[in-house]
């Protein structure tokens, strides 16, 4: 009988396209999943996969074999996910990947509430404001705010993000609130730590307008503390500055103009078909968290 781990093996190298990835996500040398992929090939008696010194890809047979063994995998993986979701013993390690602002403030609080429930599964949060590689650098799940364009990974959404123009009482009342759009030219503006342009819904449809600024830098919280002290205006994310507009440290300007509704707040995984128990439990939670209106906006 063909081994499982083989099986997980060979679905992990054509997920990622590459041995070297498959084995650093799975814990193996790339010369250990060659083995164990030439030991599957053998026993079937056929090629699986076409291999050149650039890509790796599945022959016939092996595009074949491929979808059904994403059946076995994910069969397997949702026969854990109902044993886990009786006992809450899920086991292993759950590595997770978070802008770093948001991942402080919004994920590590609720971590207790979801160990506590799982107290076999231990969770590596990593927080960066840096575009992740997660099939390359081994991550289970990423938790992104972005308009999401990758077509190779798998996103569900978490809850909606709603990004206001913002400035400090003292900031307005030194140089003047905006009554338009126009009037940005002459305010000074602190654009997102990765100086994109904001990119904006108004009465006249989406348009871009890219903030000048004296201010750079590549942290979102420098940014967020800067438009808290006074130093311009900032667009933000309510999930960022809710309790800051709550209290009056900041003002909403400008109404009428929003950030884009296409960025969301999604959780990004590798793959639907293979989706680990652990992963759909920890989406599962962080999505009955936030809920459809998420805290922040009540």
């Amino acid at each position: 009988m063909t081994n499982l781990g083989d099986l997980e093996i060979f679905a992990k190298v054509v997920s990622t396209g590459s041995m070297s990835l498959a084995g650093r996500a799975l814990g193996f040398s790339p010369a250990v999943v060659s083995k164990r992929i030439k030991r599957l090939e053998d026993r079937l008696g056929t090629r699986l996969l076409q291999r050149t010194t650039r890509q790796i890809s599945l022959t016939e047979a092996g595009q074949g074999f491929y979808d059904r063994v994403l059946g076995i995998l994910a069969g397997i993986e949702e026969a854990e996910y109902y044993i886990s979701g009786r006992s809450a013993q899920m086991q292993g390690t759950l590595k997770v990947t978070a802008p770093t602002s948001f991942g402080r403030t919004h994920v590590a609080p609720h971590l207790k509430s979801f160990m506590d429930m799982h107290s076999g599964l231990a969770i590596n949060l990593v927080l960066s404001d840096e575009f992740t590689d997660i099939v390359g650098e081994g991550f289970d799940l990423a938790i992104r705010i972005a308009e999401l364009t990758d077509s190779s990974l798998v996103a569900r959404r978490l809850a909606p993000v709603r990004r206001l123009l913002c400035a400090s009482p003292d900031y307005l009342a030194a140089n003047g609130t905006p009554k338009a759009l126009d009037d940005l030219k002459h305010h000074r503006c602190l654009p997102a730590h990765n100086n994109d342009a904001w990119r904006l819904e108004g009465p006249e449809g989406p348009l871009s307008l890219r903030p000048e600024g004296m201010l750079v830098t590549n942290s979102s919280e420098v940014v967020r503390e800067a438009v808290i002290s006074g130093l311009g205006i900032a667009l933000r994310s309510t999930w960022d500055i809710s309790r800051e507009l709550k209290d009056g440290r900041l003002v909403h300007i400008l109404p009428a103009y929003e950030g884009s509704r296409n960025v969301t707040l999604s959780a990004v995984y590798p793959s639907r078909q293979f989706l680990p128990a652990k992963v759909r439990l920890f989406i599962d939670f962080l999505a009955e968290v936030y809920g459809p209106i998420p805290y922040w906006e009540r």
